[in-house]
Order: C-alpha cells, then structure tokens, then sequence
C-alpha cells in the first residue's frame, strides 16, 4: 500500500521479492497477536460506518498485493487498483488469473516457511474479475479515473513525494457525495516525501506545529467534509519472533461541493 517516485531512495525497496512475499502474509495471512487482518478490517468499518449512495465505481490507490480491492468488488461492481510498484501489482494479477499465490515467510535466520494462498478462499473468481490492476502514480493519475463512489488510499499519504497534488486531484474523481478515505500512521519520511512537501510531523513558517489531521483538514477543505475518525491496528511479520506494530489513523472525508 505504498507510493514512492523512482527519484527518491524508497522507491526500489517495492520492487524486491522479500518485500513482495513480505506483503502477501501481511494482506493474507492469518491474523496475528488477536489483531485483525489490516485491509479487511478497514473495509468491514467503511461498509458498517459510511452512509453510500451508490455501490457502483470504487478506486483502490496504492492497492499492494490487493486485498482491500478484492474486499472492495464484494460491494462494488468495478474496482480500479493501482500501485507504483510492478512487483506488487505483477503478485496481485497472478493471484486473480491463477486463483492460488505461492510465496515465502522468514522463520529465523536463512530458513523461510513455504505458504500456499487459494483466492476461492477469501472471494469468488467472478467477483475477483471485477478488479482491474494496473501500476499507475498516484499523484498521476490518467485522466479517465474519475466519478468514483470511494477512493481508498491506504497507507499512502505519507510515502507520496507530493500529497497534496494527490489530494487536490480527488475532487475531479470523486462523484458529489462520494468518499475519500486515508489510513496511514503518519510516518513521514524524507526518503519518500521532500520535507516541504510534508502534510503534518512538522512546524509551519511560525513555527508552530502542525500535524496530520489538520494538514490533511486544510488540503481537504472546502471540498471535503471530515466524517469520522478510527484508529486501526495492524502487524507486519519480519521474522517468527519479530513483528511491527503499527497503529494507523482511518479518516473518511465526504465530498460536499
């Protein structure tokens, strides 16, 4: 669920195998320490917390290995799914067109546990159809994306080299009261994101500080009304005994004009 430029030193970290496989037990492996499965979680309260006027078009930015977006065509009838990295997107059409994903988790040191995913498991194949992968950039989107119902942007945000060219685009592809929704944990970095173009994590010309909510509040504004707020968990495997714990923010913002 990541988004990066070639420029930046970030940006070939998604396209390595470990990483790639690294992903795969994060978007479909069992749940780990009672914490739920990342991208199903977030979708599960989107459908149980965001009043839709229509289930019809649905854009999943910065997709991964594609979980959400196969959560996402359970509700709505085409999906868009888009990632910055090859890897990541090459894994996800593999798992749709084959229906089964091979791949490989670290244990301890060079030893590795061999897993086997069947995707007739978490959704049927014509649903999963109903998603269409592609690499794209996020803060470059072509131009035919647009008059969407949902736009998920999961743990995005902070690895974009210009989120708020992101953000200024979304009211052009979001239909009138439709949703903008954004996870991340506020990670900024300046291997991803230049430090001017920060959204939060820093101070302004007062130096006063800002942080992520009230950036994102003034990118967002007028177009887009704040709706609600939900902190949601997730854990990223390295090895048998060491895992990331990471709890990020979900913010779903209503396009009002």
């Amino acid at each position: 669920m990541n988004q990066t430029t070639p420029q930046t030193p970030g940006a070939a970290l998604y396209e390595t195998h470990g990483l790639v496989s690294q992903y795969m037990s994060f978007h479909y492996g069992a749940d780990v320490f009672k914490v739920r499965n990342f991208p199903t979680a977030c979708i599960d309260f989107l459908q149980s917390n965001l009043p839709f006027k229509s289930y019809d078009r649905c854009l999943d930015v910065g997709c991964a290995v594609g979980r959400s977006s196969f959560e996402m065509a359970k509700h709505f009838t085409h999906v868009d799914a888009v990632d910055y990295s090859s890897g990541f997107i090459d894994a996800a059409k593999a798992l749709q067109q084959s229906g089964v994903a091979r791949y490989t988790i670290p244990t301890e040191g060079k030893l590795t546990l061999d897993c086997r995913l069947s995707l007739e498991s978490l959704v049927s194949s014509d649903i999963a159809n109903r998603v269409n992968f592609q690499t794209g950039d996020a803060c470059d989107l072509p131009e035919n994306m647009r008059d969407y119902d949902l736009v998920f942007a999961g743990n995005l945000i902070d690895r974009l080299y210009q989120p708020k060219l992101f953000l200024d685009s979304m009211s052009h592809r979001i239909r009138d009261g439709g949703w903008l929704v954004i996870t991340s944990p506020y990670t900024w970095l300046e291997d991803y994101t230049p430090t001017n173009h920060w959204l939060g994590g820093c101070t302004d010309k007062n130096g006063d500080p800002v942080d992520t909510i009230t950036g994102l509040s003034r990118a967002l504004h007028p177009k887009f009304k704040l709706h609600c707020r939900e902190d949601i968990p997730f854990v990223i495997r390295e090895t048998a005994r060491k895992h990331q714990h990471t709890i990020a923010e979900l913010t779903a913002w209503q396009r009002t004009e």
